[in-house]
């Protein structure tokens, strides 16, 4: 059996320190500077340590070091090393990488990485043979991922058990960088490839355009910001995402959008900021953090508001957390829980349950939530 591996080892690094990517060398600079740390390597290791019951039956082929080689041997696979990498690597890696694993006819080709590395991928496999996403990167909007490593793992060791699991298409979808960066989002469909279907452990195309239900986002806003003048003492940690737009809006604030902004006393504080940022912020100060959910995929955290991180999370404190979601976005999970994703298992098991949403002003419900481990 032949599992094609492509690690992106520097998708992800971005999110943490607030550059929303890491497309293009500029910002692989920058992200660096600021202290980012791969993110990839880490949850390639996630999902493969799922395979272990299968490793006396399976080959690896993959590209060589950091893009999979390393990742595969440090876990004791039969890693068939094909191809060369440029240092840094690039998108031209990924895509040559593609074609090695288009032309040794993989059985499964899994990649870690987000939507910039599912678009150059997309560009070579399309539909011609089954794919599956490790979410590692910072966009993951695309409809070619399982929820979580560990998810990846568990789904491609059903693949290699001799499950009969349908093929389906998978939308690829990427945003512009430059635009994003700016607040703006503009998505567009790169293609379709074809993933095993397990609904309970791949994720659902991010649904995009603006919140239909301005009204009741305006109303759930002047509820925080109620809530913000009771409370003058307390930094308010303001998640990304139109949803929560409204507070910085009635609040006459600027507003990142894609960002994360922290107010205290209806100011603002600090604006784009990134983890290291917020921790200095908040360490020993009365903290909340305000977060909304991902349209059609259930994330509170870890989907785009990487910046509030395991480590911000534990130091606020689960029972500081405001989720503001309306209805018609709850119900369109159609039961499916909330998500998180920090990265940390012990982390995201504190979430494992339920937790109160706020609907509107007057109304919040109780929702579903599990942390991924």
């Amino acid at each position: 059996m032949k599992l094609g591996l492509i690690i992106n080892p520097i998708a992800g690094m971005g999110g943490r320190v607030g550059l929303k990517g890491t497309d293009g060398a500029e910002i692989l600079e920058q992200a660096l500077s600021l202290g980012a740390v791969p993110e990839a390597r880490i949850k390639a290791k996630q999902a493969l340590a799922e395979l272990l019951p299968l490793q006396s039956k399976l080959k690896i082929l993959t590209y060589p070091g950091a893009m999979g080689q390393d990742v595969a041997e440090e876990l004791g696979f039969q890693a068939l090393v094909v191809g060369e990498m440029g240092t840094p690597t690039t998108a031209e890696d990924t895509v040559a990488a593609a074609k090695r694993m288009l032309e040794q006819e993989v059985d499964l080709l899994c990649f870690a990485g987000g939507d910039g590395t599912a678009r150059d991928i997309a560009a070579v496999i399309q539909t011609s043979l089954p794919v599956l996403g490790i979410p590692a990167g910072v966009k993951i909007h695309s409809g070619v991922f399982a929820i979580h490593p560990q998810a990846a793992g568990k789904l491609i060791r059903r693949f290699f058990s001799g499950e009969k699991l349908e093929l389906v298409d998978g939308e690829v979808m990427d945003i512009d960088e430059e635009a994003f960066r700016a607040g703006v989002v503009t998505t567009r469909l790169y293609g379709l490839m074809r993933i095993p279907l397990a609904p309970s452990l791949v994720q659902m195309t991010k649904s995009g355009g603006k919140a239909p239900e301005r009204e009741i986002l305006l109303g759930m806003a002047e509820r925080i910001v109620e809530e913000m003048a009771d409370h003058p003492e307390t930094l308010y940690i303001i998640g990304s995402g139109s949803s929560l737009a409204p507070i910085m809006e009635i609040l006459d604030l600027p507003n990142s959008l894609l960002g994360i902004d922290v107010v205290r006393n209806l100011q603002l504080v600090a604006q784009d900021v990134n983890e290291q940022r917020i921790l200095d912020l908040i360490r020993g100060e009365p903290a909340k953090i305000i977060v909304t959910v991902i349209g059609n995929q259930g994330y509170v955290f870890g989907r785009g508001n990487q910046q509030i991180s395991a480590e911000v999370v534990k130091e606020v404190g689960k029972e500081n957390i405001l989720i503001v979601a309306t209805r018609k976005k709850i119900e369109a999970l159609q039961g499916r829980p909330l998500l998180v994703d920090t990265g940390d298992e012990g982390v995201n098991s504190l979430f494992d349950g339920y937790i109160r949403v706020i609907t509107s002003y007057s109304t919040e419900l109780t929702a579903r939530i599990r942390g991924l481990v």
